[in-house]
């Protein structure tokens, strides 16, 4: 994948994680180019983005870096320009659930900031990621003062809904080719996700670790979702052919 020009991997970023710097320390204003990618900041009215534009910041994280913990406090609402994230649990066990995958122009946690109570889940790279976020504050300030902003919101909100009953279900399914199908449907949805397009920009390790199943299986169901015509497996990702089809595996 060729990188955004916006987005030239910065050389000291590693070193910086790897030393204990934290992604807040990391953080930088948005680059113009960045701007275009952030979906609710695109909406809004022209003085209200400008007003709110130097509130938004931008962090590189690494693979395997955490954005969200579970217990620890809110300040920001969060979302990924570039990469990809994953949403899960660990239970006392030491167990794994994987809730989502959270892939380019996914905003995510409105429900913790509406409520301003501490994560109870954790968000952490699956790969080197760009993640904006907008203090949690401002998010407030938007929501009592711009009708744009409350729509992006409730939409978010609305469709986030039917996000979670959908994840239900699919745990529940243990044919891998219907459990990849609708893991793709999820990731590919153009509300929650609208950087993804009609590609998606994801490993076949990093799905199995989305949909739960070895990458042995995921490439099985993989190429039988191509064969039947739905998906086109690309250098470095995935084009869906027929959302309808995966959605009727």
């Amino acid at each position: 994948m060729k990188p955004d020009e916006a987005h030239v991997k910065d050389p000291t970023a590693s070193k910086a994680a790897g030393a204990g710097v934290t992604l807040h320390q990391r953080r930088r204003p948005l680059l113009p180019a960045e701007v275009s990618r952030i979906p609710w900041l695109v909406a809004l009215p022209e003085a209200e983005r400008l007003q709110v534009m130097p509130q938004v910041s931008i962090v590189q994280a690494e693979s395997g870096e955490a954005i969200c913990r579970v217990g620890r406090p809110v300040t920001y609402w969060f979302g990924v320009v570039e990469g990809l994230l994953k949403m899960n649990t660990v239970n006392a066990q030491g167990q794994t659930t994987t809730f989502l995958g959270i892939p380019p122009g996914g905003w995510f946690g409105e429900c913790t900031a509406l409520k301003r109570e501490p994560y109870r889940y954790n968000v952490e790279a699956l790969r080197t990621s760009w993640v904006a976020g907008l203090p949690v504050d401002s998010f407030h300030r938007l929501l009592d003062h711009s009708t744009t902003f409350n729509r992006f919101v409730m939409n978010q909100l609305n469709e986030r809904v039917g996000q979670f009953i959908a994840a239900l279900e699919i745990d529940r399914i243990t044919n891998p080719e219907e459990r990849v199908a609708r893991n793709l449907v999820a990731l590919f949805n153009p509300v929650l996700y609208p950087g993804v397009g009609e590609v998606l920009r994801i490993t076949q390790q990093e799905l199995a670790y989305l949909v739960g199943l070895s990458r042995q299986r995921v490439n099985e169901a993989l190429k039988a979702l191509a064969q039947a015509g739905h998906i086109r497996i690309e250098y470095g990702g995935l084009r869906v052919l027929s959302l309808a089809g995966l959605r009727t595996v």
